[in-house]
Order: structure tokens, then C-alpha cells, then sequence
């Protein structure tokens, strides 16, 4: 019998990772990595953030799932390159996934990639997959406590997106609880509420994703 440590497999998996990063940095390409619950909203939120950022960024989307290629096909629908990842099982994506799927994009005409990883608050915590910023992204329909009940996926994120924000009223969610959580476990990490449909709170999760990249095209140019 053979056994395979899953240490071992994380460590292959960071490995690959960190080969990722330097070459997205090579070829200048920011890399987001969204996670959250099946259902949080990431592919509307997605949406919502091209439609204020396509004068400025040339993005890119590789979209994670178990099965099926509809949240693709709604990337393809607004004019974004995309890749569909089908993990036929997997709960989350890993750096080999990632690394086949770029080989399909010339990261020449990309400013920057999203990746959005399989709905999964446990699974996605554990794989880095190369990428500058992890944002989690939590719909008020889905309650304010699970910063508690899955700590390690909100504090190995770099900003948390409340979705969903024009539900609130008539759902039992607290955005101050889940503040207060992720404010404990990711102290530097910015929330923004949202409600990507109505364009509400939009502008500011934008301009702030936005100015993340201009920090690291500038920071690259003056190496």
C-alpha cells in the first residue's frame, strides 16, 4: 500500500502556485481568486464589476465547477475570454487545473484574470492557485454567523463582498456580526456591501480592485 500525505500534496500544490504568480508577473496579469457558497452571487458580482471596469481593464475569467459551463457561457455573453474548469467532483480548483486552463489565453491581452473557484466554503481555503487577492464573497440570504462556522477561508481572504445587500430587510442577517468577525480574523481585509444587480455599493468595490492593480503595475515598473 502507498500513501500520500496530503502535506505533501499541498506543498506540490504551492509549489506549482508560486511558478504561477511569477508568471502572471512576467506578463503583468493581476489574478483574483473569488470564492464563496454555491448561489453568493460571484458570477453576477463578476458582471457587475466588468461593466465598471471595461474602459480600463482587459479582464479575463477561468470559471470553476463541478459541472456544466453556464456561468461561462454568461462571460462569453458580455465579450470576456473565458475558460470553463469542470472538476467532475472536486469542491475546489488547484494550481494544475489553473496552470492548464491559462495556456488557453494569450496573457499578453490580459490585464486581469479571474478565477472563479468552485462554490465551497471549506475545500477552496486550502489551494493557493497563484493569484494576487482572494475575495470572498457572502450573500446576506446565507446568514451572518458562517465567519465562525468557516473561519479559514474569511481569514485567508484579502476583502470580504457582502452580496445580495437589497435582501437584507427581509432576512434575519446582520451585516455588524459578520463586520466584527471578519475584522477579527482578517483585520486588514476591506468589506464592501453590494448589490450587484441594482448597482448599489459597486463603484466602491471597483475603484477599490482597481487601485490594487494599478499598486502592483506601478511597484513592478519601478523594479
Amino acid at each position: 500500500m502507498k500513501i500520500v500525505a496530503a502535506k505533501r500534496i499541498l506543498k506540490m500544490n504551492d509549489q506549482l502556485a508560486a511558478e504561477l504568480r511569477d508568471k502572471f508577473d512576467k506578463s503583468s496579469v493581476f489574478v483574483v481568486n473569488i470564492v464563496g457558497s454555491p448561489g453568493a452571487g460571484k458570477t453576477t458580482l463578476l458582471e457587475a464589476l466588468f461593466a465598471k471596469l471595461q474602459n480600463s481593464i482587459r479582464p479575463a475569467v477561468i470559471e470553476g465547477d463541478i459541472a456544466g459551463s453556464i456561468d461561462a457561457e454568461r462571460m462569453e455573453a458580455i465579450g470576456v475570454p473565458v475558460v470553463q474548469i469542470n472538476t467532475e467532483g472536486a469542491c475546489h480548483l488547484d494550481a494544475a487545473m489553473i496552470a492548464s486552463a491559462v495556456q488557453e489565453f494569450d496573457l499578453t491581452k490580459i490585464d486581469l484574470l479571474f478565477i472563479e473557484n468552485v462554490g465551497n466554503l471549506v475545500c477552496t481555503a486550502g489551494f493557493d492557485l497563484g493569484e494576487h487577492l482572494r475575495i470572498i464573497v457572502l450573500s446576506t440570504s446565507e446568514g451572518d454567523d458562517k465567519a465562525v462556522k468557516y473561519p479559514a477561508i474569511f481569514q485567508g481572504s484579502d476583502a470580504l463582498v457582502i452580496t445580495k445587500i437589497d435582501l437584507a430587510p427581509y432576512l434575519n442577517f446582520n451585516p455588524l456580526r459578520i463586520a466584527a468577525d471578519m475584522k477579527r480574523l482578517a483585520p486588514n481585509s476591506p468589506i464592501f456591501q453590494v448589490s450587484a444587480l441594482k448597482g448599489e455599493g459597486m463603484p466602491a468595490a471597483a475603484d477599490w480592485l482597481s487601485a490594487r492593480v494599478a499598486e502592483k503595475s506601478n511597484r513592478e515598473g519601478v523594479v
